[in-house]
């Protein structure tokens, strides 16, 4: 079900970057100069993301502030829920492409993973997960990671383009 959910997901947000994307559209957003406080493991992420799409050619991904709160909103929900899922993405990728002018909204979500090398495995490891951390049309990326009251880590990542 997770994975049928996911593709819906990856299949949504591929139509709205058919439709929507204007890969000559290269100016910058001053929203992605704000400055986001990851924690270490967000900001390891973030770098393993980094590191990996530059090793296959494509963009470094930036940190931003909207997707950011959306990520971590929702791994608050999961958390307080007690499972991983992508409940409510609908409004997430509502609430980016107004607050973001995102055409293209992914996400990634994982649970119980320890580390940030552990997490990235995993992802990579997946060919739906894969394919957004390799996008080529993101520019930018919220990272969340917080762990709940038994220790155990719930990431939520959202790239978005525009």
């Amino acid at each position: 079900m997770r994975i049928l959910i996911f593709n819906l997901l990856v299949i949504t947000a591929s139509s709205i970057f058919l439709l929507s994307c204007n890969k000559n559209d290269d100016s910058i957003d001053p929203v992605a100069i704000e400055e986001i406080h990851f924690n270490s493991l967000e900001s390891e992420i973030l770098y393993l993301v980094n590191s990996h799409r530059e090793s296959i050619g494509l963009n470094k991904v930036s940190g931003l502030n909207h997707p950011y709160t959306e990520a971590t909103n929702h791994t608050n929900y999961m958390i307080n829920k007690g499972i991983i899922s992508h409940d409510n993405f609908e409004f997430r990728k509502a609430n980016l492409m107004i607050k973001s002018s995102a055409k293209i909204i992914l996400e990634n979500v994982a649970m119980g993973y320890p580390t940030a090398e552990s997490t990235m495995t995993s992802w990579l490891n997946s060919s739906n997960h894969r394919l957004v951390i390799e996008n080529p049309y993101v520019q930018y990326m919220g990272i969340s990671a917080q762990k709940d009251a038994q220790g155990r880590n719930y990431y939520t990542q959202i790239f978005i383009g525009k």
